[in-house]
């Protein structure tokens, strides 16, 4: 009877039912929660994937997006209150100027520049047309400077030559040109024959009886600056190549010029390395520095400049070292003379100020001067523990860098102090090559710093100057375009002092000032 219940559907049958119905719902909605955490999960980890992938755009949109804009806002304002450009960085051109530094590809800044170029055209014609020359002068160098297209331009620069012409005189001007350079009064003074056919010349662009008149000037001129390099007068002979290409940098004969100034100045850093060699350092400075004053950045004079200069920082130590301080604070003055503050010399100031303490230290103790043996002794001793270390050129203060330094100030002539700086030259380029490929520019220039010290006329010095000069510009480059306008900034003079002629550093330069970087 039992089994006739439960097939009847009895209560029995009912519960059982019940108990499997609720059995299957827990398991179905267990399973249900397991799939839910399973794809919140992938979810999170997908969302802290794009975090960390995308963690630049967001950052630059969520901090340059709003400066960018206010600098734009600020730049409209300006515009519409009559203010083009400002010295201090008030001006729309500045403003827009600054957004575009930030972002490259900002169409509304360069938009605003042209909005400002064209104000500029339009003040440029209205302040013409109330007789106002020097205003419109302005205007019309700020609408160049913005690149503004130049019929437009070249439109108001004649009708703004026309105006200035008429009133200034011009066939007085040419004929008091003539009489100068009948006389052989070329460009001494503003009343010469070249100044005032530049002045002609600015009014009347195509006056031709000016232009044959300056060709005869400038071939005189340049005759003059040939026979001062003749005569080994390099400075005058600069001087005279320098103006004629101020006033015409095509002419004919300034190819010849040039040229004989190179060949004077050549002569002079062969003189100066002659007496370099024969360790005559005030003859070879007598002869090096009319050179220096004349071309500096000419290469045969800069490498001469680069030798003389580490020679007397050489000598300048080891007069000190002789206790004759005077004397070697006389030579690091030459040495900065040449090649103005480096961190060697800073170095070596700081070795004979040493000196020099040690030796009044010693003089007050009543310690006998042979007491610098001693002191040698622990410098070297100092500097084997530090090599030991593999402490070759850091920490400052406690490298073996440092020792040799003090003990070559000592005795730098001691075989065993030229023995350690023979060791020490290999780490100081392998430093330099690690912390350059790291891109460690500061510890890269530290490390290069002990390299010019340890051997100051390696001719790996340059490469590895203009090479730091790079990374500085890369760097300091890739920084400026997430908004790190200081560490550009700093990166820019870093670049300059270690290359002045690196040919990425204008461009860079320029894009740092125009975020606000550098001063005008």
């Amino acid at each position: 009877m039992e089994r006739n219940s439960r097939r009847a559907g009895g209560p029995g049958h009912d519960a059982l039912q019940r108990v499997r119905q609720e059995g299957r719902w827990w398991w179905l909605q267990a399973r249900h929660t397991h799939r839910i955490w399973r794809w919140a999960l992938l979810a999170a980890v997908v969302l802290f994937l794009a975090l960390i992938l995308l963690r630049r755009p967001l950052a630059d949109w969520f901090w340059d997006e709003p400066r960018i804009q206010q600098l734009l806002e600020q730049g409209d304002r300006a515009l519409l209150a009559g203010r083009l450009s400002a010295a201090d960085g008030s001006g729309a051109r500045e403003y827009f100027q600054a957004a575009l530094a930030l972002d490259g590809d900002r169409s509304q800044a360069r938009e605003g520049l042209a909005r400002t170029g064209a104000a500029a055209l339009r003040w440029g014609a209205e302040a013409l047309a109330r007789d106002d020359l020097g205003s419109a002068a302005e205007a019309l160098a700020l609408a160049r400077q913005l690149q503004v297209p130049q019929p437009a331009s070249e439109a108001l620069a004649r009708q703004l030559r026309d105006r200035q012409a008429a009133g200034a005189g011009l066939d007085v001007l040419l004929g008091q040109a003539r009489q100068a350079l009948a006389a052989g009064r070329l460009d001494d003074t503003p009343e010469d024959a070249l100044p005032l056919l530049q002045r002609v010349l600015e009014l009347r662009p195509v006056d031709v009886a000016a232009l044959e008149a300056r060709e005869d000037a400038l071939s005189d001129l340049l005759l003059r600056a040939r026979t001062a390099s003749e005569r080994g007068d390099v400075q005058q002979a600069a001087r005279l190549v320098r103006r004629a290409r101020e006033y015409d940098p095509g002419h004919a004969d300034l190819p010849a010029s040039q040229e004989a100034l190179s060949r004077a100045l050549e002569s002079r850093a062969r003189q100066a390395a002659r007496e370099l060699q024969r360790g005559r350092l005030d003859a070879a400075l007598a002869q090096l520095q009319p050179a220096l004053d004349a071309a500096g950045e000419d290469p045969a004079v800069a490498l001469q400049r680069g030798r003389l200069a580490a020679a007397l920082l050489k000598q300048g130590q080891r007069l000190a070292a002789d206790y004759r301080f005077d004397e070697a604070a006389a030579r690091l003055d030459d040495a900065q003379r040449l090649q103005g503050a480096s961190r060697e010399l800073t170095a070596a100031r700081q070795q004979v100020e040493r000196a020099r303490l040690a030796r009044q230290s010693q003089r007050g103790s009543g310690v006998r001067p042979g007491a610098s043996t001693k002191q040698l002794g622990r410098l070297l001793e100092q500097l084997g523990e530090a090599e030991a270390r593999g402490q070759l050129i850091a920490p400052p203060g406690a490298s073996a860098y440092d020792a040799l330094r003090e003990a070559q100030s000592l005795a730098p002539d001691d075989r065993r102090v030229v023995a350690a700086a023979k060791r020490l030259l290999p780490a100081s380029r392998h430093c330099f090559e690690d912390a350059l490929r790291q891109n460690r520019v500061e510890a890269a220039g530290g490390c290069l710093q002990a390299w010019q010290t340890l051997a100051p006329t390696d001719p790996g010095l340059g490469v590895a100057r203009n090479r730091l000069a790079l990374r500085w510009v890369a760097i300091g480059s890739e920084r400026l375009g997430s908004g790190d306008v200081g560490f550009a900034a700093r990166a820019a003079l870093q670049a300059r002092q270690l290359q002045p002629t690196l040919a990425e550093l204008p461009a860079f330069e320029a894009r740092v000032l125009q975020a606000g970087g550098l001063p005008r």
